[in-house]
């Protein structure tokens, strides 16, 4: 099916769901993609509902992302049960139900997305549209946008054309033309020097003793290495890790852990070539938490719990090099 006709489609079948007396909530795992994507969602929705909120069930705590949310105006709030008590319908940007359990607690009548189908976990809604070839959903939620002939306001340009740049990481990870085509689009009428702002703000300085700490446990596992940070303050502490060992020469992968709550979360990283990061993870986690994600990016969370008190570095590890402990060394 021609990517036009599709979107006519969607749009139509979209449309077909929206009623002047019902409350809209839409869902998401805050990042920059998701938040682009639920802005522009809320665009199309305007005027045709009565209301229209976005919720998140993640911490926000990583500096661009609460830059984003500062200077592109994020209406959004944390996902908890007296939020949604209050609406009457539900859509999912830039995930699926399964890649969280809060996400799942919810009847969808909308769920857009880019990252790639699970056969084993698929997804029912009156409008599903997943394209795991797009590099960022924001393309595809801009694309609703042009067929709608909505043009995007220079703060909702600016959040889509972050998302863009952020999901596929400045045009290194996976992307399409679609993907540059609408980039292109975008800085038509995006803030540059907004979004320069949003770039600059990637660090808290409370954050470098956990490098400190990623150094000394640093370890390789053939052309990988992770690290375990402990206890950490954020998720988001992990990722930036992640990606900066992914700087390294030689290293095709990496793995970062830590302990976030009671939850051992595991970040993903890999150059796209060698690895498919979202499976690797599934395939070592996936029977004892939620773990998936792209080729060059995942993520795993499992609860402390199911670990029957080993030592979360140790329990890593294992998992990494499947049990042959002898395969990994200090660096």
């Amino acid at each position: 099916m021609a990517i036009p006709k599709l979107i006519d489609e969607k749009v139509q079948t979209l449309l077909s769901l929206l009623h002047k007396d019902e409350r809209w909530l839409i869902a998401i795992n805050a990042d920059p993609d998701s938040m682009g994507s639920a802005l522009a969602l809320k665009a199309i929705l305007s005027r045709k509902v009565l209301d229209i909120g976005i919720g998140h069930v993640n911490e926000i705590n990583r500096p661009d992302n609460l830059a984003m949310i500062r200077y592109l105006r994020v209406p959004t709030r944390r996902l908890i049960p007296n939020l949604i008590a209050q609406y009457d319908r539900f859509a999912l940007v830039d995930s699926q139900p399964h890649h969280h359990p809060e996400l799942e607690k919810l009847n969808y009548s909308i769920v857009i997305d880019h990252h790639p189908i699970l056969p084993d976990k698929p997804v029912s809604a009156p409008l599903t549209d997943i394209r795991p070839k797009y590099g960022a959903t924001c393309t595809m939620l801009t694309e609703y946008l042009q067929h709608l002939k909505i043009r995007p306001p220079k703060l909702l340009a600016s959040a889509l054309l972050y998302g863009i740049k952020a999901d596929t990481q400045n045009f290194q990870r996976k992307f399409i033309d679609a993907d540059i085509n609408t980039f292109k689009y975008l800085s038509k009428y995006a803030d540059q020097t907004l979004i320069t702002r949003i770039v600059r703000s990637e660090y808290h300085l409370e954050w470098m003793r956990y490098f400190s700490r990623a150094f000394y446990n640093l370890r390789r596992i053939g052309t990988g290495l992770t690290a375990h940070l402990g206890k950490v303050q954020s998720p988001d502490i992990l990722v930036v890790v992640a990606d900066f060992f992914m700087r390294v020469h030689s290293i095709s992968w990496d793995a970062v852990s830590g302990v976030f709550g009671e939850t051992l979360v595991v970040i993903f990283r890999g150059d796209g070539i060698r690895k498919d990061m979202g499976k690797f993870a599934a395939s070592i986690f996936g029977e004892i938490g939620s773990a998936g994600g792209h080729k060059g990016a995942a993520r795993a969370e499992v609860p402390m719990d199911a670990l029957d008190g080993k030592d979360p570095e140790m329990f890593v590890l294992k998992k990494l090099s499947r049990g042959k402990t002898a395969s990994f060394q200090r660096i």
